[in-house]
């Protein structure tokens, strides 16, 4: 009986240990099926103009979802992936947030993907779709600069408000409102038709991997200093 109750007591108290080595494995699986799908996709890009979900993606959106009512909710959500509007938001958390480790942390951020971004996008050179294209954009496709450096900005984000917000239903409202906004940046590149889907989803799957590597650097070297 005795012994029974220590390895219960003993199981107890190792429970937080068992939980944060369960959390690390899934987190870097996490990464490792990212990059793998992002390079599977790459590939498929380099042997292919567009794949199969690019003409999904297309089809889809001007079938079901184009018309006059959507398209400036498509132009105004797009703005909260631009450069713009994130250094904005980087730059007054930064004057707000009292930790201004965790501010300078926001900002390395937002400078660190959007540097990966460009020269992914410089090395990739993947041209933007031709056709039809509501708002006129410059320069390379493949991944996705809002896609990806929205995940990762507003990402990062979430993962602060979850740490530090103690009000659990403010905490939980505004990070599905940011998740909500991080996907519809990624569908309103597609219905102003200045990225293919592909370019969409392998901005999503670079972020992904980006934010898991960002998140476990800063929390190691700066939040939990």
């Amino acid at each position: 009986m005795l012994s029974s109750k220590l390895k219960k007591l003993y199981n107890k108290k190792d429970l937080p240990k068992i939980k944060v080595i369960l959390l690390k494995s899934i987190k870097w699986l996490v990464l490792f099926i990212s990059l793998l799908i992002f390079i599977i996709i790459t590939e498929s890009v380099f042997k292919k103009e567009y794949l199969e979900i690019d003409i999904f993606g297309y089809q889809f959106v001007s079938k079901y979802l184009i018309n006059d009512f959507l398209t400036p909710i498509a132009k105004f959500i797009t703005e909260f992936g631009s450069g713009v509007v994130m250094i904005f938001v980087a730059f007054s958390l930064l004057l707000i947030i009292k930790n201004k480790k965790i501010g300078v942390a926001i900002f390395s951020n937002l400078w660190l993907v959007a540097l990966l971004n460009y020269l992914l996008k410089n090395v990739l050179q993947r041209k933007r779709p031709i056709g039809y294209q509501i708002i006129k954009e410059t320069g390379y496709s493949f991944p996705s600069g809002h896609s990806m450096v929205s995940l990762a900005f507003y990402g990062y984000l979430i993962y602060l408000i979850y740490k530090y917000v103690k009000n659990k239903y403010l905490k939980w409202t505004i990070i599905l409102l940011l998740s909500i906004l991080i996907i519809a940046i990624g569908i309103s590149r597609i219905y102003l038709g200045v990225h293919y889907t592909s370019d969409v989803l392998a901005g999503f799957l670079l972020g992904i991997s980006y934010l898991i590597v960002y998140i476990s650097v800063t929390k190691k070297f700066v939040l939990e200093k």
